[in-house]
């Protein structure tokens, strides 16, 4: 297969510090830690500033999958590598994730993070997490792939559900390649209307730092760095367990890629400082889209693997689940046996799917996946309302590496990367908010 030129790097002037996204990020995030500790009611008052922020992503969401899906299939052409890329896709996404979920086991095992606290179930308050008992219950294994079906085309976009956009997308996508030349004005008009969304988004992301700000000050006020005290086990545990996984598992891959882990992640570091600052790789979906395009993997592989690995490969989520699982386990003096925690890990391999990178979301599919093991005491994760928040930012950054690294060896294994030219586009990455199209380029 012909391999597809990587575009040089874009030399540029170099902007002053203070007007560099990542770094006005970071300068977010520590004054959000500041006025949340010293001033918790303030930082309570802020939560607006990061849901605002979220809101405006999550708006555009729907629409950038669906039109970067349609467009990526109508417009490979050969629907046989459609189906290649699709399978690739699905077989990387359920073996790294099976490893996922088989690391926080046993990292659960040997730490033993949850040892010594002698809960008992009795003793929690179940109110306080009825809210996401009920939907656990709700959404049952069953309903949970029914709930991919939407109740009508438009319905799907309009409620931003990401497994439903993605049925559209696909059947859209086929129905157009189908079509032959009379799909070519439709594929075209889609291309079009995506560059009108990334255009949006260019703009939103500029207020990026106001988000992190309002979000981190919120966190800190609400919970306050004294709620990590009393389960810093749990939480240290989690954070080593997903920056193993990243450098060892996920580093391994990429080697056998032929690229570096580090190397990528820098890449991807304006990313992943958004993530850090609002607790969701949804932020940056559409970015990580235009950067994956700026790496030279084509619009179609782009378009199907970024888009689908949002619901089938969260591997900071599937770390999370196992390590949870089993610390709650422990801190109840639940025994199990070797059974049930395979039994837990085939169960939390379904679980898992469609937990898209929305603040919460891992934690509804914890008590997705208590509900259905009746061992352990489903009230007993009101031990981890409040430190989910700081949770739920490690399992995002993770989950954004684990796609990011899945749609460049995707790419690869489909001929279109240069080695050499890949490294040097990571070592020149664009800025977030760089004038970049859909098609990876800059525009002039």
């Amino acid at each position: 297969m012909t391999q597809v030129a990587i575009q040089p790097a874009i030399h540029r002037r170099q902007q002053p510090w203070y007007k560099i996204l990542y770094v006005q990020v970071l300068i977010a995030i520590a004054l959000g830690v500041l006025i949340g500790y010293f001033y918790p009611d303030l930082g309570k008052a802020l939560k607006p500033l990061g849901d605002g922020f979220i809101a405006l992503i999550k708006m555009m969401i729907a629409p950038v999958i669906f039109c970067t899906v349609v467009h990526g299939i109508s417009s490979m052409g050969d629907l046989k590598r459609v189906g290649r890329v699709g399978l690739k896709s699905l077989i990387y996404f359920e073996t790294v994730s099976t490893v996922a979920l088989a690391v926080g086991l046993l990292v659960g095992e040997i730490l033993q993070p949850g040892h010594g606290f002698n809960i008992d179930p009795a003793t929690i308050d179940p109110n306080s997490v009825a809210t996401y008992v009920t939907k656990a219950k709700e959404e049952g294994i069953v309903a949970h792939l029914m709930a991919i079906i939407p109740d009508s085309y438009l319905g799907a976009i309009a409620r931003g559900d990401l497994l439903q956009v993605l049925l559209i997308s696909i059947l859209s996508g086929f129905a157009i390649a189908f079509l032959g030349k009379a799909g070519e004005p439709i594929a075209d008009a889609i291309d079009k209307a995506a560059k009108m969304f990334f255009g949006i988004i260019r703009i939103i992301v500029r207020v990026a730092p106001i988000g992190a700000f309002g979000a981190m000050a919120f966190t800190v006020g609400a919970y306050g760095l004294g709620s990590l005290i009393n389960l810093a086990a749990l939480i240290g545990t989690f954070y080593l367990t997903s920056m193993l996984f990243v450098l060892v598992v996920l580093g391994a891959i990429a080697r056998l890629a032929g690229f570096s882990i580090l190397r990528f992640i820098a890449y991807i570091k304006d990313e992943l400082l958004i993530v850090l600052g609002t607790s969701s790789s949804e932020t940056v979906l559409p970015q990580m889209i235009q950067k994956m395009e700026h790496l030279g993997a084509s619009r179609s592989v782009v378009g199907l693997v970024i888009p689908t690995g949002y619901s089938f490969n969260l591997d900071g989520t599937n770390i999370y689940m196992t390590l949870a699982t089993l610390f709650l386990a422990q801190a109840t003096n639940t025994h199990l046996t070797i059974w049930q925690e395979l039994g837990i890990l085939g169960i939390a391999m379904i679980t898992s799917k469609g937990a898209s990178g929305v603040t919460g979301a891992g934690f509804i599919t914890l008590a997705a996946t208590l509900s259905i093991v009746p061992d352990i005491p489903i009230q007993s994760i009101a031990i981890l309302v409040g430190i989910d928040k700081f949770m739920s930012e490690c399992r995002a950054l993770t989950n954004l590496i684990g796609n990011g690294v899945a749609c460049v060896v995707i790419s690869i294994s489909e001929g279109e990367l240069d080695r050499e030219a890949l490294h040097e586009t990571m070592a020149h990455p664009l800025e977030i908010g760089e004038a970049l199209e859909p098609g990876g380029s800059a525009a002039s």
